[in-house]
């Protein structure tokens, strides 16, 4: 018999998939497929900063070296506009993992807070890097083939690649969560001094864990870049990135599975919505902003967190309302 949790899980699942054959507007699928990007994204991140309580404010750098990564093999490889550029996805997220491991050799000698600004500063390296070196195009940015696909049917493939990431990312999340792995990383986070003491090689479970998270955001990356058709360093080297996805996991539910992914879905839909509504892409940090407070100051512990509370709270009231308490007889 299927747990309620498992049934949510298999309509949540169900509903993503028949979104893209339900809603046929290019708009809204669009929207569908930058939203999931964002979700692999934001679960990707949420597996190592979440668990660990190691904030990674440097994320972006995995997303921009999985697009410059898929781009430039494209064009050294002369891969065709059609299917075979979806094939460089993963590679893209090998790249980013590759990346991942001399950074976080850098980044994961500091405790919390200095690991913060340091992240910041890598991602700063990165995208100056990619502004200056000549080969990833500079400010002009780099060119992919163009697909030629019909309008009505574009986005379908993107769509259904954006969630194959997003299932692959969750499910890599999940194993991590309930492996002897995970609740080392969730030892780090709530006692780092005294997880080593246990035993545990807190340098080696923060690399891994570090480097694993880089591989779905690479991918997501690579994906964009064939989504849009071109990169440029401002773009996937976008501060704005490390900044929506931390935001979202921590609006979710932060170190929770299905938080980051809740977070994503309503915030990266909203943001897309509000730029092509009121064709102002500033306007969602206004609403990000005001968002952030209210979970801070009214639901730290995140959305999805609170929301279970609430539903653990009223069943217990149904259950002290069904008691009699039977009269003593006189």
């Amino acid at each position: 018999m299927l747990k309620v949790r498992n049934v949510w899980w298999i309509a949540a699942f169900g509903a993503l998939v028949l979104f893209p054959l339900i809603e046929t507007n290019p708009t809204y699928t669009g929207i569908g497929v930058i939203a999931l990007i964002f979700m692999g994204c934001a679960t990707s991140w949420n597996m190592f900063s979440g668990y660990s309580g190691y904030v990674n404010l440097g994320s972006a750098v995995f997303y921009g070296v999985g697009a410059y990564t898929m781009t430039l093999l494209a064009d050294h490889l002369n891969v065709p506009g059609n299917g075979d550029l979806f094939w460089l996805v993963p590679v893209g997220g090998l790249a980013a993992m590759i990346v991942a491991v001399p950074v976080g050799l850098v980044a994961l000698r500091v405790r919390r807070h200095t690991f913060v600004v340091i992240t910041i500063a890598i991602f700063f390296v990165f995208q100056l890097s990619a502004i200056n070196f000549g080969f990833t195009g500079g400010t002009a940015g780099l060119q992919l083939p163009l697909i030629p696909w019909l309008e009505t049917n574009y986005n379908k493939p993107f769509y259904y690649a954006a969630l194959a990431i997003v299932v692959f990312a969750t499910l890599l999340s999940v194993a991590v969560r309930r492996s002897r792995f995970g609740l080392q990383l969730l030892a780090i986070r709530d006692d780092e001094d005294r997880a080593a003491g246990l035993g545990v090689k807190v340098f080696a479970v923060k690399l891994t864990g570090f480097t694993l998270s880089a591989f779905a955001v690479g991918m997501g990356g690579a994906l964009f870049a064939i989504f849009i058709g071109q990169i440029y360093p401002q773009f996937v080297f976008d501060p704005l990135f490390d900044i929506s996805i931390a935001l979202m996991a921590i609006f979710g539910g932060l170190g929770t599975l299905t938080g980051p992914l809740l977070g994503a879905l309503v915030l990266e839909s909203m943001q897309q919505y509000l730029a092509i509504r009121f064709s102002n892409g500033s306007l969602y940090l206004i609403i990000f902003g005001a968002l952030f407070l209210v979970i801070v100051l009214f639901m730290p512990q995140g959305v999805v967190v609170y929301l279970s509370e609430w539903r653990s709270l009223l069943a217990s009231r149904r259950v002290e309302g069904a008691r009699v308490v039977p009269e003593e007889k006189s």
